[in-house]
């Protein structure tokens, strides 16, 4: 595998969060490649919906998606002339979000005839630990949690990826996010809850964890939320209540993750695991999955808790390392909405 010597613009634009980052690729050298990165979130912004509201995210990216990027050069103490390629999040996400960033990563490669690539969201989740400075090799198993996704999959190689397992229904993230705001916790309700939990015994209520009594390795967690639902309505709804409610329920999450990682291994024969996407930032699920690695005899590999959620380090590393593999594409502004990521083309490694 090349590396990329100019530094590649990336730029994060699929949800809520606009990220932009500057990487350069060098295999001999994981986790000293990002020069810069910046990120803004319109949390603030979609509070009052209490969730996304997609014609507001894409307006909000045209607003700051620019300035970001001269704040990013900045940063790196660089020029536009510096770049070497270019690198935005095609999908999956929402459209319009995904079309403003795809329309100004091409502008700006085709006014500096540079080199671009689209990137898959989720590719650069999975490849975020490589950013850290002892990063892991494939194979390994992917776990892929965030408020959309919920999968595992088997990495051979940076774009051999076959997908184990995904979600039938409500992603974790989601279900954190929606549990949340059953129980009346505000905007973003997934962190909130979290926070909630750190403060509840995790044996006071017990809840399922989902299709592990049965082989397989896909999730579902839309009956664990309704479960939650009927002890809370049940409840005193008490302060201490509310905690405890909240850890009962990420425990189940966490226990049914860890299970399926755990089949995953089994199953691939790989003793590699990393963990990416916004639930892997949650302290129990790193810390049970860190104990269970030591425990039985596999390792475990986390990207840094910046890393974990939305950014643009992810997609510039993504695709610093295609471009590296020549795999640049034409002037056409494309975006996937739904994109499968065992569709992906591999990436030669010699």
């Amino acid at each position: 595998m090349s590396k990329f010597s100019k530094p590649v613009l990336g730029i994060e634009s699929s949800c809520d969060e606009t990220g932009v980052a500057l990487v350069s690729w060098d295999p001999d050298q994981p986790g000293r490649g990002l020069l810069a990165h910046t990120l803004y979130s319109q949390v603030k912004l979609h509070a009052d919906y209490g969730g996304v509201v997609p014609e507001l995210a894409s307006r909000d990216h045209v607003r700051k998606l620019m300035p970001l990027v001269r704040e990013t050069l900045d940063r790196a103490g660089l020029g536009m002339r510096d770049l070497g390629g270019v690198a935005y999040t095609a999908g999956p996400g929402l459209v319009g979000a995904l079309l403003v960033g795809a329309s100004a990563a091409r502008a700006m490669a085709w006014a500096l005839d540079l080199p671009a690539i689209g990137v898959h969201h989720m590719e650069g989740h999975l490849l975020a630990p490589l950013l850290e400075p002892d990063p892991p090799e494939p194979p390994f198993v992917a776990l892929l949690v965030s408020g959309g996704h919920s999968m595992l999959v088997a990495v051979r190689g940076i774009g051999d990826y076959e997908v184990l397992g995904d979600t039938l229904d409500d992603a974790a993230g989601e279900a954190f996010d929606k549990t949340a705001k059953l129980m009346g916790l505000p905007y973003p309700g997934g962190p909130v809850l979290a926070a909630e939990a750190l403060k509840g015994d995790p044996g006071a209520y017990h809840f399922a964890r989902p299709m592990t009594d049965r082989p397989g390795l896909d999730f579902s967690f839309s009956g664990l939320k309704t479960q939650v639902l009927l002890a809370w309505n049940k409840s005193d709804r008490s302060e201490q209540t509310r905690a405890d409610v909240a850890s009962g329920f990420e425990q189940a999450i966490v226990e049914t993750l860890a299970i399926k990682c755990r089949r995953a291994l089994e199953a691939t024969g790989m003793s590699r695991l990393i963990i990416a996407g916004g639930v892997g930032a949650n302290r129990r699920l790193r810390a049970q999955l860190a104990e269970a690695g030591e425990r039985e005899g596999f390792s475990v590999h986390f990207p840094r808790l910046e890393f974990c959620t939305d950014n643009g380090a992810m997609i510039a590393l993504a695709g610093a390392i295609r471009l590296a593999a020549g795999q640049a594409q034409g002037p056409q502004i494309k975006v996937q909405p739904r994109w499968s990521l065992d569709t992906l083309d591999p990436v030669a490694t010699a």
